[in-house]
């Protein structure tokens, strides 16, 4: 894996982020969490930068990044569709929704429509338990999905 060095104005911001959090205890996933607030992703050029502010090695901030799926490795699309994968959506229909949402938006999970329009991801328990299958659309939940609902939310996301 070669890293590219960071340009002035993304190494710029990432030094502002880790001198914000560096303080925290066990400091690297909030500094992650930051970055990706800051970027819309983690970029890579970036770990160098990390892992030099916290005394760690290049591997180890990028073993991080790639273990937790939440962390993203490009940007996103405009919405952020999260589907979620757990066992009360899965017993309510959400393999369905999921299909169905996939298909219509021609993209698999982890990746970002052709458009730019949305990223769709897997999120395991979004707490909705009883309005099950549910999905997160930028942030905001929503429950009780059906197929009319998917075609809302795509319908909204595309427009």
């Amino acid at each position: 894996m070669v890293m590219q060095p960071a340009s002035t104005d993304v190494a710029a911001r990432t030094s502002a982020v880790i001198a914000e959090l560096k303080g925290l205890e066990g400091p690297l996933i909030p500094i992650l969490h930051g970055l990706q607030e800051e970027f819309g992703y983690v970029p890579q050029e970036t770990l160098p930068i990390i892992a030099e502010a916290l005394n760690l090695s290049r591997a180890e901030v990028h073993g991080v990044v790639t273990f937790y799926h939440d962390f993203r490795k490009e940007p996103a699309g405009r919405h952020v569709l999260k589907l979620c994968r757990a066992e009360a959506c899965q017993s309510m229909g959400a393999e369905a929704i999921a299909a169905q949402v996939q298909q219509k938006l021609g993209i698999g999970f982890h990746e970002t429509s052709k458009d730019g329009a949305v990223t769709l991801e897997p999120v395991f328990c979004l707490g909705l338990c009883a309005c099950a299958p549910s999905a997160m659309l930028d942030g905001e939940v929503i429950g009780r999905l059906d197929a009319d609902k998917i075609d809302e939310i795509v319908e909204e996301v595309r427009s």
